[in-house]
């Protein structure tokens, strides 16, 4: 006889095992139209499945976040059937639930295209509105690759014999169309609603293996509702007008050429822009104690072995052979064992701890070349590292010190809203069970005492210890993870960092990573993408232009260019002959963020006629009040009084 305590504390009595419909059903109509699957002990389920024991269980309907996964996983299968049903012959293989949508990868002689999507979401919404239930079936194996053999499923068929001995083997059918899947699902296709849309085609190797057939692969995106959907399509549209790859070359920042995969050539506006990022973290971080260091590019594959990279990270670090020397070298891919040669350096006193130690370290990994995008993802960057060497005792305090000083650097760039997610050992790792017990066990408590929220993420931690990701919320709504604390006990252990403490004997560090942008070079991208290229007046690259009405102006204007210049802004002149409001829509067009325009009545009377890009105004001013107005705009938010992290 099962009890069911239900997520209000009550708990209902059955005689007994029942499915979660009958539980739904017993307790009102309303429950029982709007579940659509549950959580049996925190493990999703169909509703379908019995419940043979006492069991906490919740209810997941449309609303709730849970729902939008098994939407989309959903998706996929009725993508399937219409492909299948529409193109005979065509293999499916593998269709996941992605972030934001679905694909499903088929095997056909002829690749789809876009212009298949009008017929196969048409097909879609008749197998929605059909309302199929999801049906779930236990098979024996031998019988499940015979079942997909005979369909000429071959790929279904060795997903099946590559699964473990102990895998347990399940159909899922919808109607008639049958699917290799482990669920759960929703009730039936009807579930699945009409708010989805298919987005693109891609190619993609059978089981990411380039040595593997090639396969077409369909992409989409599904959401609970129209209202939802087409917020997502507009983020879409909001996106792409604000690539930082268009806005990086409209304004002359940066460009990547071939001869570099994945290194930026860095122009002097997006170098201008580069610098005025650094300076302002620099100055935060010699505000906050840190000590900045500059450690070796390339260092011996000895070091790499002992910090665990070698056997952990390889695949990822670029090599260099020095054949006189028999020697192999890799170019750093992070700066974390190059700090703590720093700290082996000398006898360290607890007295020292905790030791800050900033680098601003250009780094190197490999990265396949399909998943280089822009400045986002990168071969060649430089991270915002710094490590904190500290005693167990002060992980809770310096985290909470982090932490201050991480929302002050976000909020000072535009951005309030962050969350955390704590990530937890993953299988490949170094370190003993019970190094790690006590890692995660203190930063669980220093997010305690540093009053912080977050999120569980399962197994994504280091490999050498867990960490805190801090993501952002950017203006049109997307989330990008950034910054990181990592506490990590291994690295010190591994590389014999040590320190003598109070009682005179030897001990080892605490090490927590740490960074706040994650790289320069994400960052910039981000924020190019945040401001859409039209940056507050302290970050843009070219503050102001003065720019003149006619050529007799020009000696006026390098006067003002040059006042504005020693008050330190960032300032270029236009004497061109061209019409002032063809210069307008010029520098409209590059995002100078200020246009003062000069004329013959502004050359006599010594004042400006400022422009704000996006204004269809004017402002005339003294040409001292502009620049005192242009200079207190343009003065870094860590430099104004009061706005101390």
């Amino acid at each position: 006889m099962p009890a069911i305590t239900l997520p209000d504390g009550s708990v209902r009595q059955f005689d007994a095992p029942v499915t979660g419909t009958t539980v739904a059903e017993a307790i009102g109509p309303g429950l029982a139209r709007a579940a659509l699957a549950m959580k049996i002990d925190g493990k999703t389920a169909d509703l379908a499945t019995m419940i043979e024991h006492d069991a906490n269980v919740v209810f997941i309907t449309r609303r709730d976040p849970d729902a939008l996964d098994m939407i989309r996983h959903d998706a996929a299968h009725v993508l399937a059937e219409a492909v299948q049903a529409l193109y005979p012959g065509t293999q499916v293989t593998i269709g996941p639930s992605i972030e934001n949508g679905f694909y499903y990868d088929f095997a056909r002689n002829e690749p789809f295209t876009p212009e298949d999507f009008g017929a196969i979401e048409a097909k879609m919404r008749e197998i929605v509105a059909r309302g199929a239930k999801f049906e779930r079936k236990v098979i024996d194996r031998d019988e499940a690759i015979a079942f997909f053999q005979a369909k000429g499923e071959k790929y279904k068929a060795q997903l099946i014999q590559d699964l473990p001995a102990t895998e347990t083997i399940t159909l899922y059918s919808q109607g008639e169309w049958i699917d290799l899947c482990r669920g759960p699902h929703l009730r039936s296709t009807a579930d699945v609603g009409t708010a989805f849309k298919l987005m693109k085609v891609a190619g993609a190797y059978w089981r990411g293996d380039h040595r593997n057939a090639m396969l077409s692969r369909i992409y989409g995106t599904a959401w609970r509702d129209q209202k939802e959907l087409d917020a997502y399509l507009h983020q879409l549209e909001e996106a792409e007008r604000r690539d930082h790859r268009k806005i990086g070359k409209e304004m002359d920042l940066f460009h990547i050429q071939e001869e570099a995969v994945g290194s930026i050539f860095w122009h002097p506006k997006g170098w201008k822009l580069y610098r005025t990022v650094e300076a302002y973290l620099r100055r935060r971080l010699d505000a906050n104690g840190y000590q900045e260091v500059k450690t070796p590019q390339l260092v011996d594959r000895s070091l790499w072995e002992k910090s665990g990279h070698w056997d952990n990270y390889r695949q990822n670090m670029f090599i260099a052979q020095v054949e006189e020397e028999d020697k192999f070298l890799a170019l750093k891919p992070m700066n974390c064992p190059c700090h703590i040669q720093i700290f082996r350096h000398g006898l360290r006193s607890y007295r020292e701890l905790p030791l800050r130690m900033a680098e601003f370290g250009s780094c190197h990994r490999y990265e396949p070349s399909g998943s280089l995008h822009g400045i986002m993802r990168v071969r060649a960057f430089t991270q915002d590292d710094a490590h904190i060497f500290c005693t167990e005792e002060q992980i809770a305090s310096e985290t909470a010190r982090f932490i201050t000083l991480l929302s002050q650097v976000y909020r000072d760039f535009g951005f309030g809203d962050f969350r955390i997610k704590f990530s937890d050992r993953p299988e490949a790792r170094i370190g003993s069970d019970e190094l790690w017990d006590q890692a995660e066990g203190a930063l669980r408590d220093a997010c305690a005492i540093a009053g912080v929220s977050y999120e569980l993420n399962p197994g994504e931690g280091a490999f050498y210890g867990p960490k805190l990701e801090f993501v952002l919320r950017d203006a049109i709504g997307r989330d990008w993870q950034c910054g990181t604390l990592q506490v990590d006990p291994n690295l010190p252990e591994r590389l014999d960092a040590e320190y003598v403490g109070e009682d005179g004997a030897r001990h080892r560090p605490i090490m927590l990573h740490r960074a706040i942008f994650g790289s320069f070079e994400r960052f910039i991208g981000i924020l190019i993408e945040q401001y859409a290229g039209r940056f507050p007046l302290w970050l843009a690259p070219v503050q102001a232009v003065v720019a003149t009405i006619v050529s007799d102006a020009d000696e006026y204007a390098r006067e003002v260019a040059a006042v504005f210049a020693s008050a330190g802004l960032a300032v270029n002149t236009d004497l061109t002959n061209q019409k002032i409001n063809a210069k307008v829509r010029e520098h409209s067009l590059a995002l100078v963020p200020v246009l003062a325009v000069v004329g013959r009545k502004e050359a006599e009377t010594r004042t400006v006629a400022l422009r704000r890009l996006g204004s269809q105004g004017q402002e005339i001013l003294s040409l001292e009040e502009a620049v005192s107005r242009l200079a207190s705009e343009a003065t870094p938010p860590d430099l104004i009084p009061g706005n101390v992290a």
